[in-house]
């Protein structure tokens, strides 16, 4: 584990506002009660409210809790697109705070159904956001125009397809943007990882709602696994 993942990691364990103590961190992490000392001290440098000290044991004070709010699909998205990029650009401390809040929105951040474990998020890096936000823009306006688009798509298996789909919506699973779509290479419902969609064309070919083919349909068959 990166150090930068451990700080990260830390803090999620710490910020509960309970008693830590170094050997139970160390335990839960796999490291040395001295690896964990050293890191209270990056943590407590930079600025992060650590109360507490070696033999005794570390809590996380001060916590800022924010009333509760309802984002937009697009505030969402500018939310994460934020944070991937903090990621990437900032220190120690801005990159490990910027893991600790997308995983507080996404434990809270509603969807319809459980994450589907076909699609590989736990191994989702977080910078790797970025990737998939340069279609965001192209993927929006194709839903709004009912527009067909042609995305070739990288899947988890490493093999590459190039299709026309019919947008039918953007869902956020917490890290993981997807395209729910009708696919016209498998003639059913697909859902792509936007981040492993390497090219998005607008084809300019509008499509009128068909029977079976419809965002209602596609809500009304969720829970079945498909593959892609």
């Amino acid at each position: 584990m990166r150090r930068s993942d451990r700080l990260s990691e830390i803090i999620e364990i710490i910020r509960d506002g309970r008693l830590h103590l170094a050997r139970d961190i160390a335990q839960a992490l796999g490291v040395s009660v001295r690896t964990v000392y050293r890191d209270m001290d990056t943590l407590a440098a930079s600025g992060v409210p650590l109360e507490g000290e070696r033999g005794v044991g570390y809590l996380l004070r001060e916590p800022v809790f924010l009333p509760p709010m309802t984002l937009s699909m697009a505030e969402l998205e500018a939310l994460h697109l934020g944070m991937a990029i903090v990621a990437r650009a900032a220190d120690e401390e801005l990159q490990a705070a910027s893991r600790t809040l997308l995983a507080k929105v996404a434990e809270t951040a509603s969807n319809r159904r459980n994450t589907p474990k076909s699609w590989g998020f736990g191994v989702y890096p977080l910078a790797q956001a970025q990737l998939g936000f340069k279609h965001m823009p192209k993927i929006r306006a194709a839903i709004r125009a009912s527009e067909r688009l042609r995305i070739t798509y990288h899947a988890l298996d490493d093999t590459t397809t190039t299709r026309t789909v019919r947008p039918l919506q953007i869902e956020y699973w917490g890290q993981v943007w997807t395209l729910s779509t009708w696919c016209d290479l498998r003639d059913a419902f697909r859902a792509f990882r936007i981040d492993r969609i390497s090219a998005c064309v607008r084809t300019g070919q509008l499509f009128k709602p068909e029977t079976g083919k419809t965002l209602q349909d596609y809500l009304n068959t969720i829970g079945t696994d498909r593959s892609n």
